[in-house]
This record gives structure tokens, sequence and C-alpha cells, in this order.
């Protein structure tokens, strides 16, 4: 799903995470469950939380700003969400503002009854959709591209809520996970690559959906199994789950490579690989492509774990913590301003000096975007007694931005898009500065080396290689090279 479109277009400094969707059907106590659910999933966005749910009568929701254990953990707020099918969402946004009206799920009245939905990840032609539709008479009550799913599904002239969802389906371009929920069933829908997660699980006998395993987890449920690409799954109350594939013949999939290096849980599977093991062998990978001489390997905490613990192994040398991490201080990635994220390095992270005076530390980390807070790091560490300070990295450089779903920065902002390995050493101040190769990543996953023409990811941050067409883009490029011609124009 989808903070100003001019972020989105590579305008603003933000860098923001995913979503996360939660549903269940066929459970007294599905809000509790829900809320539940979105709690485990919380480290996919921090902004905002919704549940909606439907009593066999109405549907009932609550939207709040803020984090799910602050906003609908209360009894009351619960007790206001009856009925034994829900779904929720926790937010962080990549398309539309931050104000209330766009807190998911959102609600529709249609001529086949009411509608809600969550959208975890991002539509490419949803500006240029969106004024087609407008130009049509339609009327839009958000701004994000999510509504679009609405939108279309009203326009529709399927039999059933379910036919309506899928036609709405097929003038979508991009990324997405839905859970849907109608007065029938809850649906799940993945799109046809794959790029965004959703897996099928059952507590008890009811059905439930989520954007990672580890929600699960947390209420008890069973893991059945993830949904396929192009899948549509219709779950309903005594716990039958039927499927429809969107697509006439199962597409390739293609799932973003960023689940497993960062945004995953490390206690989530997917696709049956513990996320766990999967860093871990990043961290081995790295260390046989790029070793260093060093007395200590130490992650950049928390995401940075897995891979390190993995790169010690192979290195065979000592794991510690050179920085120790604040669980008090909001994750810096995710913070709506430059200047609050500065601040917060300083508030995050602190050094370990009596493990790393005059000592050779190698940290090693998930990923390196801006390079802000490698920069801030490498200092502190010195500071602090470091000897020697070396950075490995267990992903390729990021030289391109993503529009599936992660709000990265734009080029000039994405360190690697700019500048060579031995400058980017330069900027952060790093002793040696290494990335993992982009087949040692595919060989690391158990699908290397890459294949140019058939890869196994959607892996456009490190190549460039979008999976599926970008209409808007293309268009906001269009349009400025006609305003500049215009300029040109009227100049001469």
């Amino acid at each position: 799903m989808s903070s100003g479109l001019d972020d989105l277009y590579g305008g603003g400094p933000k860098m923001k995470e995913e979503c996360g969707i939660f549903g269940i059907i066929g459970h007294e106590d599905a809000s509790a469950k829900v809320a539940l659910g979105l709690h485990a999933l919380q480290h996919r966005g921090q902004e905002a939380v919704g549940i909606a749910t439907w009593d066999g009568h109405q549907f009932h929701a609550e939207r709040r700003m803020g984090l799910v254990s602050a906003k609908m953990s209360d009894e009351k707020i619960l007790d206001s969400l009856p009925g034994a099918a829900g779904i929720g969402h926790t937010r962080y946004s990549t398309t539309g503002d931050t104000v209330l009206r766009n807190i998911q799920p959102l609600y529709a009245d249609l001529d086949r009854g009411g509608l809600a939905i969550a959208h975890n990840g991002n539509l490419t032609n949803s500006r240029t959709k969106r004024a087609e539709l407008i130009r049509k008479g339609c009327i839009f009550q958000t701004t994000m591209d999510s509504e679009l799913f609405l939108q279309l599904a009203a326009l529709s002239r399927g039999m059933t809520m379910v036919d309506k969802v899928i036609d709405s389906l097929a003038e979508i371009e991009g990324a997405y996970a839905l859970t849907i929920l109608t007065q029938h069933n809850l649906i799940g829908i993945r799109d046809p690559l794959g790029i965004r997660p959703l897996v099928l699980g059952k507590l008890g006998n009811a059905p439930v959906l989520a954007s990672e395993t580890c929600a699960f987890d947390l209420i008890g449920a069973e893991y059945v199994r993830d949904v396929r690409p192009g899948e549509t799954v219709i779950c309903h109350a005594d716990g039958t789950v039927e499927s429809r594939q969107i697509t006439p013949e199962p597409t390739h999939a293609r799932p973003c490579i960023f689940e497993l290096i960062y945004f995953a849980k490390p206690n989530s599977f997917i696709d049956g690989d513990s996320v766990y093991e999967l860093r871990k062998r990043l961290g081995r990978r790295l260390a046989k492509e790029a070793p260093v001489e060093a007395d200590l390997i130490s992650p950049i905490p928390d995401s940075g774990v897995p891979a390190a613990v993995g790169f010690s192994q192979k290195a065979d040398l000592p794991f510690e913590m050179a920085l120790i991490r604040s669980h008090y201080a909001e994750r810096t990635f995710i913070q709506p301003s430059q200047k609050i994220r500065e601040i917060g390095v300083a508030r995050k992270h602190s050094a370990n000096a009596g493990a790393i005076a005059g000592k050779r530390v190698v940290l090693v980390d998930d990923s390196l975007v801006r390079g802000t807070t490698s920069r801030k790091i490498t200092r502190m560490l010195r500071d602090a007694g470091a000897k020697e300070v070396h950075f490995r990295i267990a992903c390729p450089p990021i030289k391109f931005p993503d529009f599936y779903g992660i709000n990265t920065p734009s080029r000039d902002e994405l360190l690697a898009s700019n500048h060579s390995i031995q400058e980017m050493r330069n900027i952060i101040g790093a002793d040696s500065l290494e990335f993992l190769s982009l087949d040692g990543l595919y060989k690391a996953f158990g699908k290397g080396p890459r294949d140019d023409d058939d890869p196994a990811f959607t892996d456009h941050c490190f190549t460039g290689d979008y999976p599926t067409p970008l209409t808007d883009q293309m268009q906001a490029k269009t349009t400025a090279a006609i305003e500049q011609l215009s300029l040109l124009a009227e100049s001469s």
C-alpha cells in the first residue's frame, strides 16, 4: 500500500518499510487475534493501524495513528469490533499522506454488499489510472493507490463480490498482497509475480492470512502454505478454502529479495525456508568472498545479527557486540524526517568500548543505503578505541529506487548509485568496505548464479531490472520532457 507522491517518484528523503496485513474468519475472538497478528507484524510499519470486522449483520472498524500495542490493546476498542471475521493493517506509507483517512482497511458499499480491503505493496500505474477514473466521474476519498481496488471493483459487472475483486486486477500494475473482507468470505490475493508476500494458515479450523508466518506463531496458528503468485484464496467461516488462479497460467515467481535480506522477521519462514538461516548463509558467503584480517566480528544490530553470525562461523573469528542498541529508540530506517533520523542514530547505538578497544573490528550489516548511519558508527567506534573498522555488507550495492512497496530514496541519495566502492569507503571513513556479489547472493539462497533471462527474485534495487511496467514513472518522465521542450521553445 502505498507519503506524498513526490516521495514515491524520488522527491523526498525518506526510505520506509512496507506494510503488514492480517485476516481471520470463523473465530469468535477475531478482533483480538487480528490485533495480536498485527503486533507480530509491527516491524513492517509503525505509522498507523486499522482493524475491520464483520459480525454477521454489519461491518465495524477502528483506525488509529500509532503502534498496535498503544492503539489496539484496549479492551473497549476490541469490544467495539465484534464478529467472527476480521482483517487488519499496520502501515508505513509509500503513497498517500499521513492522515486518518488513509489508514487501512479501506471500506466501501458496492452493489453486492460491503467490502473492506487491506493492501501491502505499491501500484506502478496508480497515478495514471486514478486520473483516468476521475475524468470518468469517480470520486476518491483517499490519496492512496490502494483505493483503486475499490473503485475498479465498484465498476465491475461481476455477479459476485469475488468476481468484482478479481475483475479489478486486470487494470492493475505493480505489487500487491491483499486481505479482503466481505459479508461472506475472507479473500487473500497475491500479485502475479509474488513480489509481496502472503501466507495461509489455520487456527483450529479458522483460516488465517498474514504477510509473514511470525504472525501465526503469536496467535498459535498453524502454517499451511504460501499463497501462490497470481492466486486468489477464498476462505469460508466453516474452514474451507477455495483457490482461483488469476492469471491463465501460473507466472514464474519473482518475490522481493529484500524480504529475505531485511524486511521479514528472522523467525519467519518464506517458502518453507527459515529467514534466520538464510541470512546466516548470506554471512557465510560474504566471509568467503570478502575475507579480512581482524580480531572480532560484530553486527550492526538488530538486522545485521544473523549475517554476522554466519560470517563469524565461516571466518572462525569471535562474535562480539561492538555496538549496543537501545530498544527504547525508534528505528532510524523509517523515521519520518532526515533531522529526526540523524538524531536517532546517536540514540539508537552506543559503542561497547570494553569489547573493541585496541581491536580490529568487522561490522556486518544487511545493507548500505545512504551511508549516514555507517559514517556516524565508524566515528563512534574509533572514538571508543577501535584500532580498525571494516564494513561487510550482506547484499550487493543498492543502485536503483524501488516502486513496489519500499519507499526508497531517489538515485541521488543512494550512495552506491553515484559512487564507487572505494569512494563509499572514504565517505563512511572505514578501513575497508566490501559487498556481497549478486551471484553470491543468489548462491546463498540456493538460486544461483543469477539467470539474467529468468531471475528468481525481484532484485531491481541492485540491477535496475524492473519486472513490471512503470507506467507512472514513464508518464512523469514524458511530462517533464514536454515541459522542458516548452520552456526551451519559449526562451528561443
